[in-house]
């Protein structure tokens, strides 16, 4: 799991610039998260503090376009995938909702 976690970050631009100290220090910081279908991950609106990947399973993006009430899908994550940098990276609130499926 540790490598395969690894593997995936590397490749991801804001930690391929990392030294392999600092690289550590990002790795053993990460916590597994369990949800089941239709848990909620992230809520559009919300503050940023997290970056996930996802390890198994299926995840959908949805978001409300301002001034409507209506959910659009936007995506669909799968393993391997990583969501939820732009908020951290630009200290700016969640652009969308992400659910397990």
């Amino acid at each position: 799991m540790v490598q395969k976690l690894s593997d995936r970050l590397s490749k991801a631009f804001m930690f391929s610039a990392l030294n392999p100290e600092e690289f550590k220090i990002i790795l053993d910081a990460i916590q597994k998260i369990d949800k089941s279908a239709g848990e909620t991950i992230i809520n559009q609106g919300d503050n940023g503090d997290n970056l996930y990947v996802v390890e198994a399973g299926q995840l959908i993006c949805t978001r409300i376009e301002p001034g409507t009430q209506e959910q659009k899908v936007l995506r669909e994550y799968v393993p391997g995938e990583v969501f939820g940098e732009l908020a951290l990276l630009y200290n700016a609130p969640r652009a969308a909702t992400i659910t397990a499926k």
